[in-house]
C-alpha cells in the first residue's frame, strides 16, 4: 500500500508504513511465532517500540509517544476504520 502525495501540512488518512530490512526467512520465523501468540506483527512490533520509547526515552520522546498514541486512538476509535475514498453505493 503507498502513502499518498500530501501536502506537509495535510494530516493523513492513516498511518502510513514505515519500511525496514530483515531477511525474508528470519521475517516468516517471525510471524510464525506471532501466530502462535495470536498477535499480528505489527501489533507486536508496536508493543516493543512502546516498550523501548518509554524506557529509554527522553520527555521529548515520551510527548511523542503520547501523540501517537492519542492519533491510534483516534484512528482506531471511527466507526469501520479509515474513511472511504468513494462514497458508498446505496
Amino acid at each position: 500500500m503507498a502513502t499518498k502525495n500530501r501536502e506537509p501540512d495535510d494530516t493523513p488518512t492513516h498511518t502510513p508504513p514505515q519500511r525496514f530490512r530483515a531477511p525474508n526467512p528470519m521475517w516468516q520465523a517471525y510471524d510464525n511465532v506471532c501466530r502462535r501468540l495470536g498477535v499480528t506483527r505489527t501489533d507486536d512490533l508496536i508493543a516493543h517500540i512502546r516498550e523501548q520509547i518509554t524506557r529509554h526515552g527522553t520527555p521529548e520522546d515520551l510527548e511523542l509517544l503520547a501523540e501517537a498514541d492519542r492519533e491510534l486512538a483516534e484512528r482506531r476509535a471511527r466507526k469501520g476504520g479509515r474513511p472511504r475514498t468513494k462514497p458508498a453505493d446505496t
